[in-house]
This record gives C-alpha cells, structure tokens and sequence, in this order.
C-alpha cells in the first residue's frame, strides 16, 4: 500500500481542527498563503508575513547595504542575513521590515492590517498576561527555537517562530531564540512599540524600539 506525503500545512490544520479553531488560508499580493487563525475575538496569520508588495501592487525596496538600512526613513525589508532560499529562511521566517513600511497602512493584504499595540496586548490579556503569554504563543519543541528554557505549549495556534531581528546598524542577530513583532502603534517620533519572544523566557516583553528595525510582522483581521 502506498503511503501519502504529509505536508507541514495539513498537519497544521489538522492540529487546528482538533482544538476547535477555525482555519483559513488568506493571500498576500505575492501570491504567498498564509493559514489563519481564531484566538479570542481576534483572527491571526499563523507566519510571519513574507510579501515583497505593497497590497496596492506597489514593490517595497529590498534594502540590503548596511549603512543605507540604518538611515532609512522610508519603507524597506530584507530577509535575514540576505539570504533569500526559501527553505532556509523565507518560507519559514518570513521578512524583516522597517517600521516604515508598517506606517503605509498597506502592508497586509486588504481585509487586514498590522496589530496595534492595544490590539497586542487583547491578545496576550487574553492567554492569561504577557507573563505567560509567551509559551502559549510559541511553536513546540526546539526544531526552530533552538537551546529553549522553557516550556512551549502553542495552545494558541499561533505557532511564533523565532525569525530575529536587523539593528539600526544593519546586522542581523538572534535567528533561532527570539522572534519581534511591529506593532502599528508610534511610541514617539523615532520609535514605535513591538512584542518579543525569547527561548530563555515564558513571558511577551513590550519595549518601543527605532523605526529603522527590521522585525517580522504578523496581520490581524479587520473588525
């Protein structure tokens, strides 16, 4: 008897169906599929965001020198370390992006948008406080998040991935033990709040940080 190739994707949804939480699939301008999922009264992108457009068709620059990342006052993203193969890093992690590119309001795929820093914290409220938040929004085991501490039980569906970060700098750091969200929320002029994930820790940590930062970005559904 032949056997059937179980993918990542159907596995994931099986796993979603078992715990009662709806699952869709919603597309970026790209093409790119995303899952979806319920948690509370909100509904997430189970990855990371990975489009190289704007949802209005516009290309966002790829900005990969090291000087110009750092005096960017205008949209860009990067993948991690430059490095573009899909099965090392953009499939899995998805793209790092300056805040700029969050202000357009244009990023996600219509219908969606980039979570507020009110919208965050509904999220973690809801499982129970950034303290604890943190292993329920992470994937299990130590496939990507590498010399883990604690505990991940992803009892959200949310499956967060450790996707690190690009500095004001232009470096790249932390690939394998710490994830960082944007929020659309402004801290003040050159900074702007996000959410962080670490393998060492349970909890969500909430710290403003420059705008010149690449993090991953994760969509919310409109109300």
């Amino acid at each position: 008897m032949g056997h059937k190739k179980v993918t990542l994707s159907a596995i994931l949804l099986f796993c979603l169906s078992l715990t009662g939480l709806q699952a869709q699939t919603i597309q970026d301008t790209d093409g790119n599929v995303y899952h979806t999922v319920n948690i509370g009264k909100q509904v997430w992108m189970v990855e990371n965001l990975k489009t190289t457009k704007f949802n209005d068709g516009t290309v966002i620059s790829l900005v990969s020198d090291i000087i110009a990342w750092g005096s960017l006052t205008t949209p860009a993203y990067c993948w991690y370390d430059f490095n573009i193969d899909e099965s090392i890093y953009k499939n899995i992690y998805g793209a790092l992006y300056n805040w700029h590119t969050v202000k357009t309001g244009k990023l996600c795929p219509k219908g969606w948008h980039v979570p507020s820093d009110a919208e965050w914290t509904t999220l973690t409220t809801h499982l129970g406080g950034e303290n604890v938040a943190g292993d329920k929004l992470k994937e299990t085991g130590t496939a990507h998040w590498t010399g883990s501490k604690t505990v991940a039980t992803n009892e959200s569906g949310f499956t967060a991935l450790p996707g690190g970060l690009r500095d004001d700098y232009g470096a790249f750091d932390y690939l394998y033990v710490q994830g960082h969200w944007w929020s659309s929320t402004e801290y003040d002029k050159g900074y702007a709040w996000r959410r962080g994930l670490s393998s060492l820790y349970s909890d969500v940590f909430r710290r403003a940080y420059s705008k010149v930062f690449g993090y991953s970005v994760r969509c919310i559904k409109d109300n």
